[in-house]
């Protein structure tokens, strides 16, 4: 149960946190969406495959973090004037 409540006040975390950065990268944020769903599928498969169900999990979690580094950092860029 607390698993859950602090997977969810992180995904609101991080939801606030980068909403203003989403607003010119779309794909940015689709990325994300899709690699927070493939994340959950993995949490809820029943056994680790091997180690290979925790080894998925850290890498995505490690994928999300770069997304998030490079959602960042171009919303630090300066922008060509239009």
């Amino acid at each position: 149960m607390k698993t859950k409540i602090l997977s969810g006040a992180l995904a609101l975390l991080f939801t606030v946190s980068f909403s203003s950065a989403f607003a010119d990268q779309p794909h940015m944020e689709a990325a994300l969406g899709h690699l927070r769903a493939a994340r959950a599928e993995l949490e809820k498969a029943n056994t680790d495959k091997a180690g290979n169900r925790r080894e998925a999990i850290a890498l995505v979690d490690k994928v999300i973090v770069a997304t998030q580094r490079g959602v960042e950092a171009a919303r630090l860029e300066p922008r060509p004037a239009r």
